[in-house]
């Protein structure tokens, strides 16, 4: 089965295209907010236009407009194709590759950015990197008390040390090339967005209210 992996969750835009567990072709770039424009021909630049038998997307968290172009851009392909679509969480991504490329020997967190100050986490077994904790949106300063592993993975991983003055921090970006390491459970969530923290914006009825 050839499986088309999106990932525009973050800074990066990532792609990766598979036949079973084996990457036949991948593109990742570090665009910021470029992702609207680039995704299509990034996908279309792909071997066969990208054309696959099933397609994964990052449902996030991550950044509340690149989450959103991501997964609209998958549902778009996928009822074109007439294929399956699944999503992934950007943090169980990044510790898969963190089991494969730093095989760590205890429990360990995933941190990246997230907005207003706070840091996107989740702690991950060594063994199968799976989830040992919900997923949870803490402000860096509250972080900084609470979370004392001696070593955190991620984009947030860098503020976090700062932060709390001691430990290392080891930047992972994600990328989707490692997606066949990823656990089969943490591979089939709904393609819905996961924010991970409340909208930014407020709705009017709910701005009315507060004046």
């Amino acid at each position: 089965m050839r499986t088309l992996v999106i990932d525009t969750a973050t800074l990066a835009l990532s792609l990766a295209l598979f036949d079973d567990a084996a990457c036949v072709a991948e593109a990742s770039t570090r665009v910021g907010r470029g992702h609207a424009e680039r995704l299509l021909p990034a996908i279309a630049a792909l071997p066969n236009g990208g054309l696959a038998d099933a397609i994964a997307v990052d449902v996030g968290p991550g950044s509340f407009t690149g989450v959103r172009i991501g997964v609209a851009a998958a549902r778009a392909l996928a009822f074109a194709w007439g294929v399956p679509l699944n999503g992934y969480s950007s943090l169980s991504l990044i510790a898969a590759t963190v089991k494969q490329q730093f095989s760590p020997e205890g429990a360990f967190p995933v941190v990246i950015t997230g907005g207003h100050g706070e840091l996107f986490w989740q702690m991950f077994a060594p063994d199968t990197a799976c989830a040992t904790t919900p997923l949870r949106s803490t402000a860096i300063s509250a972080l900084a008390v609470t979370l004392t592993n001696a070593v955190v993975y991620g984009s947030g991983a860098t503020a976090l040390v700062d932060a709390r003055g001691f430990g290392d921090a080891i930047d992972v970006e994600i990328d989707t090339a490692q997606y066949a390491f990823m656990n089969s459970i943490d591979r089939t969530l709904p393609a819905t967005p996961l924010y991970g923290r409340g909208a930014d914006a407020m709705p009017m009825a709910g701005m009315a209210a507060s004046a």
